[in-house]
C-alpha cells in the first residue's frame, strides 16, 4: 500500500471510506445498516475510536474518525472483518439475498487467500484532515451526499448520517459534535 493511503497520523482526523464489492446495495435494508451502527458503537467503546462525521450510504460508509490508542487502519481492519462475518451470515441464511451471495462468492474466487465470501473492497482511503477548511470540506460532503444521490430531498432528512446529530435530532449513533464553524448544510 502507498504512503498515499496510510493513516499514519495517530492524533489527527480522516476522512475515509469503504464500499461493498460491486457497489452492491446492502446498507439501505435496516438489518445491515444495524451491523455497521453497533460496530461503530462497539468502536468508539472499546478501540477509542471519536466518529465526528459518518454517512452510511447504500453501498459505501463515509467517516470523519479519530483513533487514540489503536492505529486507525488497525480499527478499521477489525471493523471490515466483523461486519464481514456478519453480512456474510445473513446474506447466507436468507434467500432472498440470493443475487448478493453470489456476487460476494464470485469477488472472493478472485483472490488467492483461501475466502469463501468477499464483502468489502480493499482499503479505506484515508485522507488527512490536517486543517479546519478540509475537515468542514469533507463534513460537508458526507452530510450532502444522500441529497446528492436523490435518497432525500434535504440532508436532516436521511437517518444514517451525522447531520442529524450536528441538528439535534435523534440519530443512530453518538458522536464528537466538532464545535468548528461549520456553514450550513
Amino acid at each position: 500500500m502507498s504512503e498515499k493511503y496510510k493513516a499514519s497520523e495517530p492524533d489527527s482526523p480522516y476522512f475515509i471510506t469503504f464500499t461493498i464489492v460491486e457497489w452492491i446495495h446492502l446498507f439501505d435494508i435496516e438489518e445491515f445498516a444495524s451491523i455497521i451502527v453497533e460496530s461503530l458503537k462497539y468502536c468508539i467503546s472499546y478501540k477509542s475510536l471519536s466518529i465526528y462525521g459518518y454517512c452510511i450510504m447504500p453501498s459505501h460508509v463515509h467517516l470523519i474518525v479519530q483513533s487514540h490508542v489503536n492505529p486507525l487502519g488497525n480499527v478499521i481492519r477489525d471493523l471490515k472483518k466483523y461486519t464481514s462475518t456478519q453480512i456474510t451470515d445473513v446474506v447466507k441464511r436468507e434467500e432472498r439475498y440470493g443475487p448478493q451471495l453470489r456476487i460476494m462468492q464470485y469477488e472472493a474466487s478472485k483472490i488467492k487467500r483461501n475466502k469463501f465470501f468477499k464483502v468489502w473492497q480493499d482499503g479505506f482511503h484515508p485522507i488527512l484532515l490536517f486543517n479546519n477548511k478540509i475537515f468542514i470540506q469533507k463534513l460537508n460532503y458526507i452530510h450532502k451526499n444522500p441529497v446528492k444521490a436523490g435518497l432525500v430531498r434535504v440532508p436532516e432528512e436521511y437517518y444514517y448520517s451525522s447531520v442529524r446529530n450536528y441538528a439535534g435530532l435523534e440519530a443512530p449513533l453518538e458522536i464528537v459534535v466538532e464545535s468548528r464553524e461549520l456553514s450550513r448544510v
